[in-house]
């Protein structure tokens, strides 16, 4: 990381986080101090209970397993650095830092858009084609999915940081949100940015848009078999299967698209508020949606925490 930025003035950047005011730095501190700390528990409860319950064992929770991971790195890679910034005057954040910071934020936030792609294509086998759901979702196919969605977001990301890194930056080291985003870096650049801006346009489209692409297809072929399930009950269990997953999906990308389908000049800080719930609330919220709307994640919520009250209790977890 030594080689980087060899040619431009600034060495780190400042970030101002949501708010510059004294007094509200304590307030936010604990408030995402609490979001985060919930985060954590939420997924890793997750991630417990799919492990410890074999009924679990099935593609779907497989999934979610793989997606509660992520999103517990994923607010890894952003909360803690907010966390010191509220709390220290000086809010800075070193060159490399900060490319790496941006680096796995675009590879994780992307795992999750193909996690979610996967998972939608799981719900369309199940309802669309059940009798052959087994062969088709066998442990190979999963794990294959699974791997995609993880590797191939690291050269997409891969590319925007080695782009950004032949940029100068050499008036403002001023960065106007809470994390190392792309538009807010480009903004601060007094060299050309068109390969980059073009990069986001076409590649980077290209890269948010098909897992959305294939989970809208995924959906519109479950609405379109739940529409022909002549009774009124199976139409709910159908509805309720796909019901948390797409919850979940709406909350992700309706604030990505918000925040980056727009031109670069209208960037404001209402898009800092946006970019909270897919960087921030949406890995919060995951857990709650899965749990609260899915009985069989209930069951094995409440296996797991009466089996770990058995063990205080020095009885027989089983």
């Amino acid at each position: 990381m030594e080689r980087l930025n060899q040619n431009n003035s600034v060495s780190e950047f400042i970030l101002l986080g949501l708010s510059s005011r004294p007094e509200d730095q304590k307030p936010l501190f604990i408030l995402f101090l609490i979001i985060y700390l919930v985060t954590i528990t939420g997924n890793l409860l997750i991630i417990l209970a799919i492990c410890c319950d074999p009924q679990l064992h099935t593609p779907m929770y497989f999934f979610l397993s793989f997606l509660s991971f992520i999103d517990i790195c994923f607010s890894t890679t952003i909360v803690p650095r907010m966390l010191v910034n509220f709390l220290s005057e000086k809010k800075t954040i070193s060159y490399a830092g900060c490319l790496a910071q941006m680096y796995f934020t675009y590879a994780l936030g992307n795992t999750d858009s193909y996690l979610l792609a996967a998972m939608a294509y799981d719900r369309y086998v199940a309802i669309c084609d059940p009798f052959h759901y087994i062969t088709i979702m066998s442990r190979r196919p999963c794990v294959l999915l699974v791997a995609f969605s993880c590797s191939l977001p690291h050269f997409h990301s891969l590319l925007h940081i080695l782009l950004l890194n032949q940029l100068t930056f050499c008036d403002s080291n001023v960065v106007h949100h809470f994390f190392c985003d792309i538009n807010p870096l480009l903004k601060l650049s007094c060299s050309s940015i068109f390969v980059n801006d073009l990069t986001i346009k076409t590649e980077g489209l290209v890269f948010w848009v098909t897992p959305f692409l294939c989970i809208v297809f995924s959906y519109v072929r479950i609405l379109i078999a739940v529409l022909r399930i002549p009774s009124a009950a199976g139409k709910r269990k159908a509805f309720s299967t796909c019901g948390s997953h797409f919850t979940v999906v709406i909350l992700f990308y309706g604030s990505i698209f918000y925040v980056y389908l727009q031109p670069l000049s209208s960037y404001t800080v209402q898009d800092r508020v946006a970019t909270i719930v897919y960087t921030v609330l949406t890995s919060m919220l995951n857990p709650f949606i899965y749990s609260l709307r899915n009985k069989d994640m209930k069951r094995g919520l409440g296996k797991l925490l009466g089996r770990r009250k058995s063990y205080l209790e020095g009885g027989n977890p089983s």
